[in-house]
């Protein structure tokens, strides 16, 4: 979850994309492997670590994550990731935003498959929020090395547009960054669910929103390691809602507060048969 340099793609282009030779969600055998549907009464700890601290996330963000129910809870079928503007002290320090970010690492690792998320995403000056995938192992080295995947990311100024970028190279300095940007054609993220939805397989991902294909990648590097690495090891996802950092920028007079990311569900699946 870092800064992409975006290539925009609006709906009415990335149909045209996904009328192209490329296997579809839709036509490609696909078997559920692992899913939350948040039907519970809390965060299933089975599947998901919550992550709680308060050092930036290496982007200069300003919330502290904890593993509060005012910051992440399930209710109504729903996984609620909630910002809120409060003075917050913990071990790390006090902090004036609180959030939440939960990840599947040890819990849910994988290398390959299609992830689907179905989200509400929010929208204020200086949120960040994002379904993403990190390495489990850190094989290839330090970040970003050993890989990053960006499902989705959404800056709250531009509440009709996300991002799906990769990070591989070296560790940073030497890290680079791949992506383009898909653009709502009326509405924004915030007044409904949207699936957002990655396929992942040897030498190729694949970006969806709503089943609309927008971007396709083939092309990445890593030192020591010839190609496909760093993305032929095992990762795991998560779910987080940062508040403001290098990407979005600070929250201002204009903020509104307390923003979520409503999550309806996450699943995972892996291909039955040859692409």
């Amino acid at each position: 979850m870092n800064l992409p340099s975006l290539v925009l793609v609006t709906a009415a282009s990335a149909v045209a994309t996904a009328a192209s030779p490329v296997v579809s969600a839709i036509e490609a055998p696909w078997k559920l492997v692992w899913s939350d549907e948040f039907a519970g009464n809390s965060v299933d700890p089975s599947k998901w670590e919550f992550e709680v601290n308060a050092w930036g996330g290496g982007n200069n963000e300003l919330q502290y994550y904890t593993d509060r129910s005012e910051n992440a809870r399930v209710e109504g079928g729903v996984l609620r990731i909630i910002a809120r503007r409060e003075t917050f002290t913990g071990p790390e320090g006090t902090r004036q935003y609180t959030s939440a970010r939960l990840r599947t690492k040890n819990r849910g690792d994988w290398t390959y498959g299609r992830f689907e998320i179905r989200a509400r995403l929010p929208k204020t000056q200086g949120l960040w929020p994002a379904i993403w995938m990190l390495p489990t192992d850190n094989v290839y080295g330090g970040w970003a090395g050993s890989g990053e995947i960006d499902i989705m990311e959404l800056v709250g100024h531009k509440p009709a547009e996300v991002f799906g970028t990769l990070h591989h190279g070296g560790p940073s300095p030497r890290n680079r960054h791949t992506g383009k940007a898909f653009v709502l054609p009326k509405g924004d993220f915030s007044e409904d669910f949207h699936v957002f939805a990655l396929e992942w397989e040897p030498g190729v991902f694949r970006w969806y929103v709503d089943g609309v294909h927008y971007q396709t990648q083939t092309e990445w590097k890593t030192e020591g390691a010839p190609y496909p690495a760093p993305f032929d090891r095992r990762f795991h996802l998560l779910l987080n809602v940062a508040v403001g950092g290098n990407l979005p920028r600070n929250p201002d007079e204009s903020s509104v507060f307390p923003q979520e990311m409503t999550v309806d569900y996450v699943r995972v699946y892996s291909r039955t048969g040859a692409p």
